[in-house]
């Protein structure tokens, strides 16, 4: 913001940062301040500030557009009031004044005391910014205007320009022309700094670009290959998973073969949501089936060997099927009658067996405290092996397994635990697997 004649009025640059129209550097807005009375609390807008294109700067105040014969003019608004053309001289310069901040070192704080100045470290003045250097020149986000000497720019030990986010420190009171050498210099390394960002940049987006475009290419060339699925792919964009992470496919945003990646994602995606829509169809509908296959062949049996309380169930459809099943296995397994069937009693035979030891001879188990571990037994003593002879000629058309169930508690993980073992014989009748298992000896 500069000030001048009192703080009567004050000016405020809002620079011009969308680049339209062109040449065009930035607004302007002259404010009345509380002493400006009447006009205090207003102000004047459509100043702006424009390039020349012999490289000079301009500053162009309010006008209001008309049409003569076709032809455009323009009528300013602010005039002088004498007809002299110098009075619009002071307006133009104090849009144009800048803030110049800087620091002093304590000499140079010294030396500026001894000067009569005030002697602090953070030193600011305004200075009248000629036309033809306003490119050394920035604005604040409060349209504030300020000489370029923040952030500075220098060449560090690798020649390379480095950004340091503070203001130049003086170990003697700095001249205006001196602070404008210092802007100049500052001016031009930042823009070899941003050069080099930029360089920077596109190098790292073309590295980018090719690991996108070898992504693609071999996502493209393997059908087998699928997007991510959350979030889920559309036709503009999809992410694929790489060991390096999940990179973006946007058809908005690259090019090249990238650009054929998400349509492609889609489409597989749909393809597969298809496919899975039919197995799950398929499923549905062979379990169906089963499941009817399933009540018929209970019917039958009922029929067939039901008591009469069960054909009346089965008839006023409230019979389990799970009553069916086991009295099913009943006769299927009845050749089997002499053999002893297994027990389902681990807890109370590890209780029995932690009894006999003194530490536990108090111990209470329950089935809901035991773990039991089953397994298919890899050894069978001559007990076992003959056991699964006999079941085997008794069922010939029976398969059977020789089963181990290692019983521990879980009060203490420490405790011994109990083996037993078993003989699952295994007999399909029509669309049902039914299985008993009788008691084998332990090893």
């Amino acid at each position: 913001m500069s000030r001048s004649n009192g703080e009567v009025v004050s000016v405020k640059i809002i620079p011009n940062e969308t680049g339209n129209p062109a040449g065009k550097l930035a607004d302007a807005e002259v404010i009345f301040e509380s002493e400006a009375d009447p006009l205090s609390g207003l102000k004047l807008i459509d100043f702006a500030i424009w390039e020349r294109r012999n490289g000079g700067r301009n500053v162009t105040f309010p006008a209001r557009q008309y049409s003569v014969n076709g032809e455009r003019r323009s009528f300013a608004l602010l005039r002088p009031a004498t007809g002299e053309l110098s009075a619009q001289e002071p307006i133009r310069s104090a849009i144009i004044e800048v803030t110049a901040t800087y620091l002093l070192s304590e000499e140079g704080r010294k030396a500026l005391l001894l000067a009569g100045g005030n002697g602090r470290a953070v030193q600011e003045i305004t200075i009248h910014v000629p036309a033809n250097r306003l490119h050394l020149v920035t604005a604040d986000t409060n349209g504030r205007a300020h000489l370029k000497l923040r952030p500075r720019f220098q060449l560090n030990a690798e020649q390379r320009v480095v950004k340091i986010d503070s203001l130049p420190t003086y170990d003697v009171p700095p001249t205006v022309d001196e602070l404008f050498r210092d802007a100049g210099r500052n001016h031009q390394l930042e823009h070899a700094f941003l050069a080099e960002r930029s360089a920077e940049r596109r190098v790292q987006r073309d590295a980018e670009q090719q690991r996108r475009d070898e992504i693609a290419s071999a996502f493209l060339a393997d059908p087998t290959q699928r997007a991510m699925r959350r979030p889920s792919p559309t036709p503009q964009r999809c992410f694929l998973d790489t060991p390096e992470g999940r990179v973006l496919f946007d058809v908005r945003q690259h090019h090249g073969s990238a650009r054929s990646v998400p349509p492609e994602a889609y489409r597989r995606w749909r393809t597969d949501l298809r496919a899975r829509e039919e197995w799950r169809q398929k499923e549905t509908a062979a379990q169906l089936a089963s499941h009817a296959h399933k009540k018929q062949v209970i019917a039958d049996w009922v029929t067939q060997y039901g008591t009469p309380p069960q054909r009346a169930r089965q008839a006023a459809g409230v019979l389990p099927m799970e009553e069916v099943i086991e009295a099913m296995t009943d006769q299927v397994f009845e050749a089997g009658s002499g053999f002893e069937r297994y027990a389902f009693d681990g807890a109370a035979r590890l209780q029995q067996r932690l009894r006999e030891l003194p530490e536990y001879a108090n111990v209470v188990i329950t089935p809901n405290n035991i773990t039991i571990f089953n397994t298919d037994a890899v050894k069978a003593t001559d007990a076992q092996w003959t056991l699964v002879q006999e079941l085997q000629r008794v069922f010939s058309d029976a398969t059977l397994t020789l089963r181990q169930h290692r019983i521990s508690w879980k009060g203490d993980a420490g405790a011994p635990t109990l083996t037993m073992y078993g003989v699952i014989v295994m007999r399909k009748v029509g669309p049902f697997d039914l299985r008993r298992e009788y008691a084998a000896p332990d090893a």
